[in-house]
């Protein structure tokens, strides 16, 4: 059964940060009382090995939409394959001032400046401990907003060190537009040298855990040809075990003209979907199935999923798509690449 389409205009006539906090609280509710079990999806046995795990389906949650990991069961309720959580920063942060969250509904997007407000990882891994869901979940790290870029490699170690055990895998976050100068790690020698310790410190704590858990990194949509070449081979010489692509744009083309679509942020939904393809695209070219790729940015629907996975994803990823469609998007998706 389908409530979405009744609870929808009630959710966007309040105000969208204040929307997503009463729909978490709405769907923890439904998990609770059983009513999940209504809206689950019914296609979600696909079993896919992807970086060494396996997958229960290719359809994961992006991360965004629960930053602190205080919902992972309401979530996981729905029918995904995976979960994502964060991103999340050693310290806590409130984040940037609101208004900080708007939607472009004629565009089907959002454009968001959150600036990494979270209760930082020791809240995070609190609620990871106390979580009864036991399917594939990452953590998606990220580093302070007051921290120097020149430190920056530091808080994703600690990052790193603090979930590597939890989590089944963990996100490497250097494509968020509303951190500053946060994409300038994914340009020369600051890419370099921090795969470069990320990888290192990740093949001491397999030594020391006898555990391996896969790294990915995040990368953006708003990346020329000749960078995107760069990052696949740098994801390669330095052994790195997937990449996300991608995070939100900071292009405005698809959205002129609307009231907000001069307000700084990350421009996530419909807009970005076909430079995230891009993206996708150009990473296969180069990554020739050396690593694999989760696709996310702009799918709201099972086509536009499938074109990310025809693109070359092997596990595709929602955020923006659930705002607009719903829990019934999940289920249309997972049926689309079945077969069924």
């Amino acid at each position: 059964m389908n409530f979405y389409p009744v609870l929808r205009p009630l959710l966007f006539s309040l105000d969208p940060e204040t929307a997503h906090h009463v729909t978490l609280k709405l769907l923890k509710l439904a998990e609770q009382t059983g009513l999940s079990a209504l809206n689950r999806a019914r296609s979600t046995d696909q079993p896919i090995s992807v970086m060494g795990l396996n997958f229960m389906n290719p359809l994961g949650l992006a991360a965004g939409l629960d930053k602190n990991g205080d919902y992972i069961d309401a979530l996981a309720a729905l029918g995904f394959g995976f979960i994502e959580i964060g991103t999340v920063t050693p310290r806590p942060q409130p984040g940037n001032p609101k208004p900080r969250l708007f939607r472009l509904p004629e565009h089907q997007a959002i454009i968001n400046r959150m600036g990494f407000n979270n209760f930082g990882i020791d809240h995070l891994l609190q609620q990871v401990q106390n979580r009864r869901y036991r399917g594939i979940l990452g953590i998606n790290i990220g580093k302070n907003a007051d921290t120097p870029l020149e430190n920056a490699t530091e808080d994703y170690l600690i990052g790193l060190r603090k979930s590597y055990l939890p989590a089944s895998y963990v996100t490497i976050n250097i494509s968020s537009p509303n951190t500053k100068n946060l994409r300038q790690l994914q340009q020369g020698d600051e890419i370099k040298h921090l795969l470069d310790a990320l990888k290192q410190e990740q093949l001491k704590l397999q030594s020391q855990h006898g555990k391996y858990t896969p790294i990915a990194v995040k990368i953006a949509p708003d990346l020329t040809d000749d960078e995107i070449r760069h990052i696949a081979e740098l994801l390669v010489e330095f052994g790195i075990d997937g990449v996300i692509a991608t995070n939100t744009t900071i292009a405005r083309d698809k959205v002129q003209g609307h009231i907000h679509a001069n307000e700084a942020g990350g421009l996530s939904g419909a807009p970005v979907k076909d430079s995230s393809t891009r993206v996708v695209k150009g990473l296969a070219a180069e990554l020739n199935g050396k690593l694999p790729i989760i696709a996310a940015g702009g799918i709201l629907g099972a086509s536009d999923a499938r074109e990310k996975i025809e693109a070359g994803a092997s596990l595709v990823q929602v955020y923006s798509g659930l705002i607009y469609k719903g829990p019934a998007m999940i289920e249309e998706i997972l049926k689309n690449l079945s077969g069924n």
